[in-house]
C-alpha cells in the first residue's frame, strides 16, 4: 500500500468540509416544491407532480434517525477496491433530521449491525475509503451513532 500523501474525497462534489473539518452532505432542492435529492443534480425535480427543471445546490442536515441498516460481509469483486484482509461492515440508511430525505452510507468502521437499533441518531463523518496509487486518501462520508466521540473523549479522559 502507497504511503498517504494527501485526502481528497472518492467522489467529488457529494460532501464538503467547513474550515473546522466538520463536514456536511451536499443535495439538491427544487425551489418550485422543495423537494430534496441526494446525490446532487443540476435539473429534473424527482417529485412526479413538480414540471420544474431546474434544482439548487443546498447544505444538508448532518444529523438524522437511522430508518435502517445492514451489514455486508464479503468484499466487493473487481474493479472495486477492497482492504485486505477484508473487514465487515455497517451501511446505514439515515433520514435527515431536516427534510426528510433519506441517505445511505457506510457506518465507521468498529459499529456493525449489533451495535445500530432503528431510531437512534445518527450523525455525519467522514471515513477513508481506500489509498490509491499516487498515495491519495480517498474519503467518503459515513454515519456514526450520534455523540459517540464525546464518549471516546471521556473514556480516554478516565483512562489517564
Amino acid at each position: 500500500m502507497p504511503e498517504v500523501t494527501s485526502q481528497e474525497p472518492a467522489i467529488d462534489g457529494w460532501f464538503a468540509t467547513d474550515e473546522a473539518g466538520s463536514p456536511h452532505l451536499i443535495g439538491s432542492k427544487c425551489p418550485e416544491c422543495g423537494t430534496y435529492v441526494f446525490p446532487p443534480r443540476e435539473n429534473n425535480c424527482p417529485n412526479p407532480a413538480c414540471a420544474n427543471d431546474a434544482l439548487e445546490s443546498v447544505a444538508l442536515s448532518t444529523r438524522g434517525t437511522l430508518w435502517s441498516y445492514t451489514e455486508n460481509r464479503y468484499a466487493p469483486p473487481p474493479p472495486y477496491p477492497s482492504p485486505d484482509p477484508f473487514e465487515p461492515f455497517a451501511v446505514g440508511a439515515v433520514q435527515l433530521a431536516d427534510e426528510g430525505l433519506i441517505v445511505l452510507g457506510k457506518v465507521v468502521e468498529g459499529t456493525l449491525a449489533a451495535d445500530l437499533k432503528v431510531g437512534m441518531e445518527m450523525e455525519l463523518t467522514t471515513m477513508p475509503l481506500f489509498t490509491d496509487d499516487d498515495g491519495v486518501q480517498r474519503v467518503v462520508h459515513a454515519w456514526r451513532r450520534a455523540g459517540d466521540d464525546a464518549e471516546r473523549s471521556d473514556e480516554e479522559e478516565r483512562r489517564k
